[in-house]
């Protein structure tokens, strides 16, 4: 016996699935909906447990006499004679603890007073990290607890809406259904119940067609989250994600940032209104940290800003988070947001990465040969254009178009108003909603400039500032920028992250590159191939010199000096005549050891270069690089350990100021398919946490062809073999010429 829907015959096999569909949908959506408290709540006394070890740890050395310079007559000789001999054995003991070991209660209380004293200083100050180490039952629990709370937040940020719906409309009708399940529930139906069971199992089927199938397996991904108890599997996840895993701690706990400078220090009544904004992050695919979440609401509420974050805090993100909640917040009857980035043509392609990556808004990239055909599908369907200033005024746009916000990425590009890529930003920012403008650059000191840029976004503003005054750092400048300049500093804001910052720089080959390129597939050389991006007799034909550059400069802004690392000798020649005086080296394998350090040295003194141009496998070892605190590799490394060793030349004990990692890539090339094969980035996660287990090695312990450390891990023959097939593939090349590796 059947039923029909919608003169659709329905058999009791089928209204059964579509019932037990229904019901488990209302299983994961109820999932998705409960409360993450007492995941919150895991955490936070996950953290207070591990923080407290870390506390006893730095007490440890600390012993019992210390606790009568703050109690005078306390009778430490009777403490250490009962074995109590330094402050964690008192604290761990307590009142009750010291007395039952026969320490008089006189005694015991002021103790334990000094001693909980002491512990809550040490506590102030401290640091708090977490050092990777399985062994550590506390540190585990915390990183499992964080990834419980991560998952569980994720998913609720991507599929509430979708689970709110599901569990609104199924409950209502899978009763009902439930009529045409069985055989003798049918039977005993009379034809009221039986029609009623048909509509309802059409209401059924129509609610999950409309549901999202990824909310069931953000689900099932909850669901195996919270029911892991290993602690390998999340410790690598740790080292892969750390900062991901910092940033949900500091959405439970107090890290001890400097809030001050997290806001900017900003006025109070700006920081009020900015506080008071929501941010709707329904659209965005990551965890925010404090700051970052200030600086999305701080550009909400002002409207047309600069946002002047030092480079690795996230101005791209900030700026995701803005569109995010805009998208999300846009009433249906007003049509597709339109948002547009305007950025340097070698950014490009990581911001259309970025966008898809970390957010629910389309990408549309209106650059090169079919930017009028991408233009026209960004305004029909909206989303996020991102073109580049040259293209800006090139396109077919209708004139009405307004932006809901216009962002300028490395800003300073438009610093002189009267150019004409000048005049055509400030036209589009004149048209868009809200504007906001990116730069790591710092401005303070550069007035003239800083108020032309402003100029673009608040005039009344920018009248106030006088050109010739040098208002850096002053109180009077905050105030009268305050509406429209938001800056913080990496060792501000990022106190409780490992000190180190890693950013793939992607970019995209341009006409002579990319020729370049394209003859050393065609030729079978692998070595050619990783370094094509470099084989050009101008430094502006080349995407990666011209990101460089950018990248030298930013840092010297910044005060910052910098180490190059690239494997070949002729890309280091290319490094160092762009880069001119500024640079020192090559540093390669020829120089003898004296030499090297006295190249090394010479980036430490006041006066003398900014950049160390190095050769991955001559310094990548056995110096300290402790002035440089930005480190760009020119192209992916055959071996992960040699850029782990590269890296903690800079990143070691003594170096006080948070290390930035840039890797040079192209996307579509040798250098997408080495990260995705050897899985680079999180190679280098899991050697850098370990850092004493790398060997410190000589120069002649890295083989050209010595297969990687590691099982499963190919030679670097194997390796180039394999990369050059699947770019001839892809680039339809005639596999015709022999494979050169070296």
């Amino acid at each position: 016996m059947t039923e029909t829907s919608q003169g659709v015959p329905i058999k009791g096999r089928e209204a059964r699935q579509v019932v037990e569909e229904a019901a488990a949908r209302l299983a994961d959506a109820r999932l998705l909906l409960a409360s993450d408290g007492p995941y919150r709540d895991k955490v936070r006394e996950a953290y207070l447990a591990a923080r407290q070890v870390r506390v006893h740890a730095e007490l440890r050395t600390v012993a019992v006499e210390e606790l009568e310079k703050r109690r005078k007559k306390l009778r430490v000789a009777v403490l250490r004679k009962k074995g109590f001999r330094d402050v964690p054995r008192v604290l761990e003991a307590g009142v009750d603890g010291l007395v039952a070991a026969g320490v008089g209660e006189t005694t015991a209380r002021p103790a334990v007073a000094a001693a909980t004293e002491l512990a809550d200083e040490v506590d102030a100050d401290l640091r708090f990290r977490i050092d990777v180490d399985p062994d550590d039952p506390y540190a585990t629990d915390l990183v499992r607890s964080l990834r419980m709370f991560g998952a569980v937040t994720d998913a609720r940020h991507r599929h509430y809406d979708d689970a709110r719906r599901l569990h609104a409309v199924l409950p209502q009708y899978i009763g009902p259904a439930q009529a045409l399940t069985r055989w003798w529930r049918r039977l005993l139906a009379d034809t009221g119940k039986r029609a009623e069971a048909t509509a309802a199992v059409g209401a059924l089927r129509n609610a999950l067609a409309a549901s999202s199938p990824d909310l069931a397996a953000a689900a099932g991904r909850v669901r195996t989250v919270v029911g892991r108890r290993g602690a390998g599997d999340v410790w690598e996840d740790f080292e892969r994600r750390s900062a991901e895993y910092y940033g949900l701690l500091s959405q439970v706990v107090d890290l001890g940032d400097d809030h001050e400078a997290a806001e900017g220090f900003l006025p109070a009544d700006v920081v009020r209104r900015v506080e008071a904004q929501p941010l709707d992050r329904s659209l965005l695919h990551a965890n925010l940290r404090a700051y970052q979440a200030f600086g999305a609401r701080y550009a909400l509420v002002q409207r047309r800003t600069i946002l002047g974050d030092e480079m690795g805090l996230g101005k791209t993100m900030q700026s995701l988070a803005t569109m995010a909640h805009l998208a999300a917040t846009r009433p249906d009857d007003d049509g597709p947001a339109h948002f547009l980035v305007v950025c340097p043509a070698s950014v490009v392609t990581n911001w259309a990465r970025e966008v898809t990556t970390h957010s629910r808004l389309a990408a549309v990239v209106m650059h090169g040969g079919d930017r009028d055909a991408a233009a026209r599908a960004w305004v029909a369907s909206g989303g996020v254009g991102v073109t580049t200033f040259e293209m800006l005024g090139r396109l077919r746009l209708p004139a009405d178009l307004s932006p809901a916000l216009l962002v300028v990425d490395e800003a300073h590009y438009v610093k002189n108003p009267e150019t004409l890529r000048g005049r055509t930003v400030r036209a589009w920012s004149d048209r868009a909603d809200r504007v906001l403008f990116l730069s790591g650059t710092p401005m303070e000191n550069k007035v003239a400039e800083f108020k032309a840029m402003v100029g673009y976004l608040q005039p009344s503003v920018a009248r106030l500032l006088d050109p010739n005054a040098d208002l850096s750092g002053a109180q009077a400048f905050r105030r009268i920028v305050a509406p429209v300049y938001l800056r913080r500093n990496t060792e501000d804001v990022l106190t409780e992250l490992p000190d180190l910052v890693q950013v793939e720089e992607w970019e995209e080959f341009g006409e002579v590159d990319g020729a370049a390129y394209r003859r050393a597939v065609a030729d079978g050389n692998f070595m050619a191939m990783r370094r094509a991006a470099f084989a050009v007799e101008r430094a502006d034909d080349s995407a990666k010199l011209v990101r460089l550059r950018a990248l030298v400069d930013e840092a010297a802004e910044n005060g910052r000096r910098v180490i190059v690392f690239s494997y070949f000798l002729d890309v280091l020649e290319q490094v160092m005549e762009l880069l001119g005086d500024v640079a020192a080296g090559p540093l390669t394998g020829r120089v003898k050891v004296a030499e090297r350090q006295e190249m090394v040295d010479s980036l430490s003194t006041p006066d003398g270069p900014r950049v160390l141009v190095s050769q991955i496998t001559a310094g990548g070892v056995g110096l300290n690089v402790q002035a440089a605190s930005v480190v760009i590799f020119c192209e992916p490394q055959v071996k992960p350990t040699i850029e782990a060793q590269a890296v903690a030349r800079a990143h070691r004990m003594g170096q006080t100021r948070t290390v930035q990692v840039h890797r040079l890539l192209v996307a579509d090339s040798v250098d997408q398919r080495m990260m995705e094969i050897l899985d680079t980035k999180a190679a280098l996660f899991e050697q850098f946490a370990r850092q004493s287990e790398i060997t410190e090695t000589s120069d002649l312990a890295v083989a050209v062809n010595e297969p990687t450390a590691g099982a499963g891990m190919p030679s670097e023959a194997e390796l180039g073999r394999t990369i050059v097939a699947q770019e001839r593939e892809r680039l339809g090349a005639a596999d015709t010429e022999p494979v050169t590796v070296r």
